[in-house]
């Protein structure tokens, strides 16, 4: 068995640093990333902390593509699905709200979870949406405009249930240990 090694930037500020110096360590690990042969580099989503240069993954991934050559760049949350990917884009989408819960009811306000429907419902819409390349009609909703290449879908998670669903929709998996703390068993949230 094979293992492609990648990283998970949060762009975590340190003591009385600025929002552009965490973000200029980002792109430096991205390029040391690059040059050391890491398979991928992801960037996260966090909202409403002053502890994470991080809100808007898909400004910092068409920032970090104009200054890297040909590592991956993929999300760690957020959809992709409105943007054209150049074909070094990976659309990571995850379970868990990327926030405290303040931030959470402030992002959702307005929207009702029994319209929303669960998140495995919510995958298999994305995923149906990303999969339409012909137009069905005037009522059919595409995600345009449509790519040479579809992104590479890739659902992170920390369960068994999230698994099973990435596998149902054929989509990658990225188990992430680091939300259960302990590495060695793949049960429990995400």
């Amino acid at each position: 068995m094979s293992y492609r090694i990648s990283i998970l930037d949060k762009s975590p500020l340190a003591a009385g640093e600025t929002a552009a110096q965490a973000l200029a360590r980002t792109l430096t690990l991205a390029q040391h990333a690059e040059a050391w042969g890491y398979h991928r580099f992801w960037v996260a989503e966090h909202h409403n902390t002053d502890q994470l240069a991080s809100p808007s993954p898909e400004l910092v991934i068409a920032w970090l593509l104009g200054h890297t050559r040909r590592i991956r760049l993929g999300s760690g949350g957020v959809m992709l699905q409105h943007y054209s990917p150049p074909g070094r884009i990976d659309l990571g989408v995850g379970k868990a709200p990327g926030g405290l819960p303040l931030s959470t009811r402030a992002l959702q306000q307005g929207l009702h979870q029994e319209e929303k429907g669960t998140f495995a419902d919510q995958l298999a819409q994305l995923d149906n949406w990303l999969s339409l390349t012909e137009p069905g009609g005037e009522e059919s909703l595409r995600a345009t405009p449509i790519p040479p290449r579809r992104a590479d879908g890739f659902l992170l998670g920390a369960s068994l249930e999230s698994a099973e669903l990435a596998a149902r929709l054929d989509w990658n998996f990225v188990f992430a240990a680091h939300l259960n703390g302990d590495s060695r068993r793949a049960g429990g949230g995400g």
